[in-house]
């Protein structure tokens, strides 16, 4: 079992920056993935950000020049920068972890409680 706690989150205006981070602890030793999912008001979760423990990440199109997904193993911890934020990306933020990259694609992984971003126009 891992638990996973977001941080970071908040309201900004268009055109700002945030940056969110995500603790693991726990059985993590073989969680290889993790990444960042978002669910704007109501549509679906859709993931924004991922990387393994190597440093391979992969990005939705409509965040790519604008975030950056980093993490730190020695801290178990993932991050998230978000720049040129946009209304558009207003959603409760959530990490997740997985023991490869393609559970984290498809969403299979473990669950952090989430952090609102709210971006004002």
């Amino acid at each position: 079992q891992v638990q996973l706690v977001e941080s970071g989150g908040g309201l900004v205006q268009a055109g700002g920056s945030l940056r969110l981070s995500c603790a693991a602890s726990g059985r993590i030793f073989s969680w290889n993935a993790m990444g960042w999912y978002r669910q704007p008001p109501g549509k679906e979760r859709e993931l924004v950000a991922a990387i393994t423990s190597s440093g391979v990440t992969n990005y939705a199109d409509s965040v790519k020049g604008r975030f950056a997904i980093s993490r730190d193993n020695a801290k178990n911890t993932v991050y998230l920068q978000m720049n040129s934020l946009k209304p558009e990306d207003t959603a409760v933020y959530y990490c997740t972890a997985a023991p490869a990259l393609g559970h984290i694609l498809k969403g299979a992984g473990s669950w952090g409680q989430g952090t609102q971003v709210t971006v004002s126009s």
